[in-house]
């Protein structure tokens, strides 16, 4: 539970939380964006600053499964949560079956809209998992909504996409 740091100025913040799998506390100022916390306090860097007005998608990332932009999202607002960045996809050096599906289908090409895309992908894999139903292609595009890639035209994310998700 939150709560004010001991033997700290106002405004500073007591908070817990899980980081693709790991605990940390930390005293962070109640100001504190989550993006900022995750790349200048933790130094995971995968997660990317975009258009920090939340539009772009770069910065996204998982809190409790569901995707979220970080550039939007109070660091205060992790404490007791379990936040995933595209780091956590992969486990003990194998990637995570989105990030193999966005390869296969070539859909990453400068790489700065990747992170966030597969974030979102994991998203809606995390959601339909949950319903046991696949979605359409239809379904797909609505859930990347709020991601823009200037390289791909889209056409091979949402393969992807299609692709892990028809599993």
């Amino acid at each position: 539970m939150k709560k004010q740091a001991a033997d700290s100025k106002p405004g500073v913040y007591e908070i817990s939380f899980s980081i693709n799998g790991k605990r940390e506390h930390r005293s962070i100022r109640s100001s504190m964006l989550l993006i900022d916390l995750i790349r200048d306090h933790l130094g995971l860097t995968g997660t990317k600053p975009g258009c920090l007005e939340g539009e772009c998608g770069a910065c996204s990332v998982l809190v409790d499964g569901a995707a979220i932009n970080s550039c939007l999202y109070l660091a205060l607002n992790v404490d007791g949560k379990e936040v995933t960045t595209i780091e956590g996809l992969s486990l003990h050096g194998k990637m995570d079956a989105v990030q193999e599906a966005m390869i296969r289908h070539g859909s990453i090409q400068c790489g700065f809209c990747s992170p966030g895309m597969a974030i979102s992908i994991k998203s809606l894999k995390n959601r339909y998992k949950l319903t046991g139903k696949k979605p359409s292609r239809e379904e797909i595009k609505k859930g990347l909504e709020g991601n823009l890639c200037r390289c791909t035209g889209y056409v091979k994310i949402i393969d992807a996409a299609e692709d892990i998700l028809s599993h």
